[in-house]
């Protein structure tokens, strides 16, 4: 994945964002977070994993995958709040061999950890667990930047149209 550029892209959104709304030097990092987390949980939402007493199927890959890279946009810019977009990073991801819903609520358990330690590890730990969802949702790393760089031209025409 070419996470200089989806950091770089993020940045770039994020900067865009705090000056259209005046909201330069304010510290935004758990507003952040708590928008991973709902984020995290729309997604959920889309995949029904979770939903035991219905029937009906999950959504469409394609919104499934719109609702993934909505987590990216929100670690990538927690990741910049850290400076983290600053240092190289590798990412390793394995196979998890949790299911959908354990992994869903590794990933919260992850965030929450990550939160209150701010941790270059927990951060990368945080990601590389996120992407283990994504292999899970049978998403590949080109699957995720096309959506990614789709999203991101979304999210610039919603800022310019008062979103």
């Amino acid at each position: 994945m070419q996470l200089e550029k989806l950091f770089q892209l993020q940045k770039g959104l994020d900067s865009h964002i705090e000056e259209k709304h005046g909201l330069q030097g304010e510290d935004l990092f758990d507003k952040k977070v708590l928008a991973l987390l709902v984020e995290i949980g729309e997604l959920a939402n889309e995949t029904r994993c979770f939903k035991f007493w219905s029937v009906r199927s999950s959504s469409s890959k394609d919104v499934i995958l719109e609702e993934f890279v909505d987590g990216i946009h929100f670690i990538l810019s927690i990741g910049i709040v850290c400076g983290f977009d600053q240092q190289p990073i590798t990412l390793q991801v394995d196979e998890s061999d949790l299911s959908e819903t354990e992994q869903f609520l590794r990933i919260y358990e992850i965030v929450s950890i990550f939160q209150h330690s701010k941790l270059w590890t927990d951060y990368i730990q945080l990601f590389e667990t996120y992407l283990q969802l994504a292999s899970k949702l049978g998403f590949k790393n080109n699957d995720i930047e096309t959506a990614y760089f789709k999203k991101n031209e979304v999210n610039y025409q919603r800022q310019k149209n008062n979103y």
